[in-house]
């Protein structure tokens, strides 16, 4: 099961996380659920740089692995992608990622296809053997059974009514890139423009859990910037032959510059 999750400490931090339990791994959910709780709990002590970052993750990969151990023999994961403001006027962001989760910029410009910031970390891209039943394109970083060593991290450049989407695979798989910037651009609230994008993977073959979260830096006259946030979350339930479609979560909320804020599914 996925999780979005977004806050801000001390109205200058603000931090966005998306996660996608492995469906083949036990405890699916409870590692989802788990990972992002520590990522906030760790993240939220102090300041958020790269270094600070990827020892969050390393972090989180011990402390969900012995949370599932406590519970069954079995090993259980998750992929996640996060983004994090590094400043006031939040035109840089940190990106970082293990698995694929992913993270895609749109740009203000109509037609502009929108911009992949991360790259997959599965066998295919790592040039590593996929274990026996599964595909060149699975996961082969994980966080929560110690399939992670480097946390990807990098920093990108967020320009005026310009976008960050941050999608489980459930999205990415089944929506290109100029599906994602035609379907959140527009005049419409942005929490409909989520939804479209849900909808339209989900009409484009999607059985699988898809999440969307978009940090949008919207374009405003005064010096300090309102940020909208939409979070979509669409989960998919398959039992033998009969597709179950669970509900789809779509929630905004406007975060003042100088509040703290949370947003959750």
């Amino acid at each position: 099961m996925p999780a979005a999750t977004g806050r801000t400490f001390g109205g200058t931090a603000p931090l966005f996380v998306v996660d996608d339990g492995v469906s083949s791994g036990a405890m699916a959910a409870c590692a989802s659920r788990e990972l992002v709780l520590r990522l906030h709990e760790t993240l939220e002590r102090g300041r958020i740089d790269a270094a600070a970052v990827r020892s969050a993750v390393l972090d989180a990969d011990r402390k969900v692995r012995r949370s599932i151990a406590s519970l069954t023999d079995a090993s259980g994961a998750a992929t996640v992608a996060l983004c994090a403001g590094t400043g006031a006027s939040l035109s840089r962001w940190l990106v970082a990622w293990v698995g694929d989760c992913r993270v895609y910029r749109v740009s203000a410009l109509d037609g502009a296809p929108a911009q992949l910031l991360t790259l997959d970390d599965t066998y295919r891209h790592l040039s590593e053997q996929q274990p026996p039943g599964g595909s060149l394109d699975d996961p082969a970083r994980m966080v929560g059974n110690g399939a992670v060593d480097a946390p990807n991290v990098r920093h990108v450049d967020l320009g005026r009514d310009e976008m960050l989407l941050l999608c489980s695979d459930g999205v990415h798989k089944h929506a290109g890139a100029h599906d994602i910037a035609r379907l959140l651009r527009g005049s419409s609230p942005l929490v409909a423009r989520c939804m479209r994008l849900i909808e339209f993977a989900r009409t484009s073959g999607s059985n699988d859990d898809a999440t969307v979260l978009v940090v949008h830096r919207a374009e405003r006259a005064r010096a300090r910037l309102v940020r909208l946030v939409s979070i979509g979350a669409l989960i998919a339930l398959v039992a033998t032959a009969l597709l179950l479609l669970a509900g789809d979560w779509v929630t905004a909320q406007r975060l003042p510059a100088t509040a703290n804020a949370k947003v959750q599914p």
